[in-house]
């Protein structure tokens, strides 16, 4: 596995399953967003350099409250990791407590600096993401696109996934093919991050 470059102490901060929970708006905030089964966790542990921050689990769509991570970097920000959606194990009655959450953060969110959205190379955009990313830039929110376990494709293959991606997505520039086995993927993904809440 490459090794990827130091980062920021990341901790824990708190989790919220309601909007009322929501911690006070302060710093910037960079949301993760993707479905249950894309390896979120993973690849958030991969971006801070911290295996055991964000806890993995066998079990799709079992993470249900929102969690927020502090970040010591230059400037320090929050990474935020939202539940993850579209599995459908998962009772409906959860699901319909999920999109509200989700839905409450994403356009109310003062300190909203950008969004992750993890997608698997193996499946592609779907109508989750078809939808999603519109309603981002019609907020004018920045996307940051990444397409995970990249590891798993051929290149040829992976390529094709990364220009399928940009064109449904209408992307401007193409989506980072990352996998958490190396970590020369994860820091470019890294580097658009923290872009995103550097001061203007």
């Amino acid at each position: 596995m490459s090794r990827a470059h130091p980062r920021p102490k990341t901790t824990f901060v708190t989790s919220a399953a309601s909007p009322k929970d929501f911690p006070p708006p302060s710093l910037p905030e960079l949301a993760v967003v993707g479905r249950s089964n894309v390896g979120k966790s993973s690849l958030i542990n991969a971006l801070v350099g911290q295996d055991g921050l964000a806890r993995t689990s066998r079990t799709p769509g079992r993470t249900q409250l929102i969690n927020w991570f502090h970040v010591e970097a230059k400037p320090p920000f929050h990474l935020v990791d939202l539940p993850g959606y579209g599995y459908a194990k998962v009772p409906a009655g959860m699901r319909d407590s999920w999109k509200p959450l989700i839905e409450s953060y994403l356009s109310k969110r003062t300190t909203l600096a950008g969004v992750l959205l993890l997608i698997d190379v193996r499946r592609g955009a779907e109508v989750e993401e078809l939808d999603f990313v519109p309603w981002l830039a019609e907020r004018q929110v920045p996307i940051v696109v990444a397409l995970t376990k990249s590891d798993k494709l051929a290149k040829n293959k992976r390529m094709l996934e990364v220009t399928r991606a940009r064109q449904a997505l209408s992307l401007t520039r193409d989506p980072y093919a990352v996998s958490v086995q190396d970590g020369e993927t994860i820091e470019p993904v890294w580097r658009a991050l923290i872009k995103l809440v550097q001061p203007a």
